[in-house]
């Protein structure tokens, strides 16, 4: 490996852990909220409206701002930055800033003007039976949209921040916008119910924004007021985000089909299916995500400056290190799902049944983190080398895929007598596996090789590790049966974290070994 290669994979890593930080920071944050929503409103028709309303405005955002900055700015950017052309990376910042701005501020008028629409036909046709609470699902969407520009603004300035190597201010935004809907379900919605919840949405947006101002001012960078259309970077820019852009629909289009099965389910579907999905994402964001972004600058000038061999490298050891980590995260969920919602959420609104219907949900979806931490990473690998299509193409499959399952698997939850909404998180993980796997081939083939064996003997290794702790946390519930909810659920936490690290020492996994040593250091500064 050579010097340029173990610099790269340290500036990965150490931004990787600054990320992790921030994360799980974020991460806390918002489970706070989920705790304090969960207790406010469980999953009643009210936040099935709210978690509804909401689908819409971070359609929006994830569609046109998403797209253009994991795919396609962040590329072209960093490319600039790296051949040292600065001023035209500031210009092409200032035109995406004002395509974004102009682009999101349309789409969220006409959203608002055909909301009544968008509900009734396409979201939530199951709420048509229940006037009130359709109703309550228009007003708030039209309420929330004008988050979808401020976050659009936000996401643009976290690009660039990540693209000149700052990445713990960005990284600590969600937790911001998690204190707005903290603010809004704590201090305004005991007097404007669901309402309150909405304005902490804009209040959120507002602060995920405000955060990053100061840093980005540290740049230096000059704004232009101009589309840039006329130029060749905003030019590459928009036709990496095409592929992106249909990609990102397909899977929006996916989650859209799920709120419409399950509004058609029984009252808790739509709320359970959105808080087991949001659990789950807490490891998926705090291992994959934060690897992803602090991988995406290294690949992009890796590609700029043509070592493809080396992002070989970057890219095999960032899927180790996320395949360690997601993997016990993946059955430990699975395992203390019951406990972990009951103790996270059963109180105040949030009943019994609540907790069964989530945890249904956390199974199936937990099933897949694995695969939606690979894909994380992945698909970055690919955006960094200048192609969308290859995503684009191997998501629409398996996303495509996933609507036909979510129909197909509800129905046979339903005929079997299992909750139907179940089926729905099903489908989302096998479909998000067979896309881990498609792109993990066809990455293989482009860089000629991925590290395979060393891949597979971390798969190996967490695997066994985790059947470990799966096997002490099963004697654990079998011992607790009478004990009080917070206790096995805190308990099978620290026990499966203590068996699964003890194991995976013995094991002599190298990752894990870098892991404590990186630990230790901080520990002893």
């Amino acid at each position: 490996m050579t010097d340029s290669q173990t610099s790269a994979n340290r500036q990965i890593a150490r931004a990787a852990g600054t990320v992790m930080i921030a994360i799980i920071i974020s991460t806390l944050t918002g489970l706070a909220r989920q705790i304090l929503v969960a207790d406010a409103f469980g999953t009643s028709a009210d936040f099935e409206a709210f978690s509804a309303a909401n689908r819409i405005s971070e359609t929006l955002f994830t569609l046109v701002a998403r797209g253009a900055l994991a795919a396609a700015f962040i590329p072209t950017f960093t490319g600039l930055l790296t051949r040292k052309q600065t001023q035209s990376a500031w210009r092409l910042a200032s035109a995406v800033f004002n395509l974004i701005l102009l682009i999101t501020a349309v789409a969220c008028l006409l959203a608002a003007i055909f909301a009544p629409q968008i509900v009734r036909y396409l979201l939530a046709p199951g709420f048509a039976a229940d006037p009130a609470k359709e109703a309550l699902t228009i007003s708030l969407a039209r309420l929330m949209l004008p988050s979808a520009a401020i976050f659009s603004v936000s996401g643009l300035v976290m690009g660039i921040l990540n693209a000149h190597q700052v990445f713990l201010v960005p990284a600590l935004t969600p937790s911001m916008y998690q204190l707005g809907l903290i603010f809004g379900v704590t201090v305004l919605s005991p007097r404007l119910g669901i309402y309150g919840l909405a304005w902490g949405v804009l209040i959120g947006a507002s602060l995920h924004l405000a955060l990053q101002i100061p840093a980005l001012l540290r740049q230096n960078g000059a704004y232009t007021p101009t589309l840039g259309l006329e130029e060749q970077q905003v030019r590459e820019v928009a036709r990496l985000m095409g592929p992106r852009l249909l990609g990102v629909a397909v899977v929006e289009l996916n989650f859209w089909v799920n709120t419409r099965l399950a509004s058609l389910q029984p009252e808790g579907s739509v709320a359970s299916i959105a808080i087991a999905f949001a659990l789950m994402l807490m490891p998926q964001a705090a291992i994959a995500q934060a690897i992803a972004i602090a991988a995406m600058p290294t690949f992009s000038a890796q590609v700029a400056l043509n070592k493809l061999d080396e992002m070989r490298v970057s890219l095999a050891a960032s899927l180790r290190g996320a395949l360690l980590l997601s993997i016990p995260a993946s059955i430990g969920l699975m395992v203390l799902r019951v406990p972990i919602v009951a103790l996270l959420y059963q109180r105040g609104e949030f009943n019994a049944r609540s907790t069964q219907m989530v945890a249904w949900a956390l199974l199936w979806y937990a099933a897949g983190l694995v695969s939606h931490a690979m894909v994380e990473i992945l698909t970055r690998a690919f955006y960094a080398q200048h192609d969308t299509k290859t995503p684009l193409l191997v998501g629409a499959g398996a996303m495509g895929l996933n609507i036909l399952l979510s129909v197909l698997f509800s129905a046979a939850f339903y005929r079997l007598g299992l909750m139907p909404h179940g089926g729905l998180a099903l489908a989302n993980s096998l479909a998000t596996g067979l896309e881990m796997i498609g792109l993990a081939v066809l990455m293989r083939r482009r860089l000629g090789r991925l590290e395979g064996k060393r891949i597979l003997q971390v798969v190996v290794q967490a695997g066994g590790a985790s059947l470990a702790m799966a096997g002490a946390l099963w004697s654990w519930l079998s011992l607790a049966g009478g004990m009080q909810v917070w206790v096995v659920g805190a308990s099978g936490v620290i026990l499966g974290g203590i068996v699964f690290a003890i194991t995976i020492w013995l094991l002599g996994a190298e990752e894990a070994r870098g892991i404590g040593g990186a630990l230790l250091k901080r520990f002893r500064r």
